[in-house]
């Protein structure tokens, strides 16, 4: 049984987490729907023990107290101490930026991230979240989950467009997937970002389940002149990190 006011506070928390540029009083209890009087006094309570804090427009944005924690909880993720290595190893291979993440509820969240001399400009950053239908990562989690959790997911999301490549007609996306799931790794081609060419493999764990994927994004252009060693060095780091996982 849940707290009520437990989950509110994590609530806002999550919703600070998505809206990075702050969000006033109202904001908040408008978009999670709660009395003004209790999104007063749990920003309060937030806001005093260092879990939130405000600026001089009365914006409310996450506080410095998470940070210790944030740090704490990836390092408490065993596949973020084995992978880490293995993540610097390739991104210095294809000179490119390199990023690890999992699923969270229906969403791809980002759990590291090795930028090379030459990366480009990205939103994507350890702690934030994507579509898992429009991106390499994601879609890696769509090709390799099973296949009844697959329809359920897609059965809940909306395939909305972001960019003039986003793939919103599901047939379209489910043939994709196949294909993915054959080869071996994922593609995104600027469908979640303008410029940014995207490819991913799976990692899995010692009961042979999908744990996390690993991506190496870059410039189209770059990426494709170089795309067949990229995928070679991706594949063996995805499986060197499995093995490390206990899968065999």
């Amino acid at each position: 049984m849940s707290v009520k006011s437990a989950k509110r506070a994590l609530d806002i928390l999550d919703l600070l987490a998505r809206y990075t540029d702050g969000l006033s009083i109202k904001n908040i209890g408008d978009k999670l729907e709660l009395p003004q009087s209790s999104t007063f006094n749990l920003l309060k309570t937030l806001h005093n023990e260092g879990y939130v804090r405000q600026d001089g427009m009365k914006l409310y944005y996450l506080g410095e107290k998470l940070i210790p924690l944030g740090t704490s909880a990836l390092e408490s993720l065993n596949i973020h101490t084995v992978a880490k290595p293995y993540l610097t190893n390739l991104m210095k291979a294809v000179k490119e930026t390199v990023f690890m993440a999992m699923l969270s509820k229906d969403e791809l969240v980002y759990i590291a991230k090795m930028d090379a001399d030459r990366s480009i400009r990205t939103t994507a950053q350890p702690g934030y979240k994507k579509p898992i239908y429009c991106t390499g990562l994601g879609k890696t989690f769509l090709s390799f989950m099973p296949e009844r959790e697959k329809n359920e997911l897609l059965n809940r999301i909306t395939l909305k467009k972001i960019t003039a490549n986003t793939i919103t007609d599901r047939t379209q996306l489910e043939d994709q997937l196949q294909l993915f799931q054959k080869q071996g790794y994922s593609v995104d081609d600027e469908e979640n970002e303008d410029g940014l060419y995207c490819l991913a493999a799976p990692i899995f764990d010692s009961q042979r389940q999908l744990l996390a994927a690993i991506s190496v994004a870059g410039p189209k252009d770059r990426m494709i002149k170089q795309k067949e060693s990229t995928i070679t060095n991706l594949k063996k780091t995805a499986q060197l990190i499995s093995n490390g996982m206990g899968y065999v």
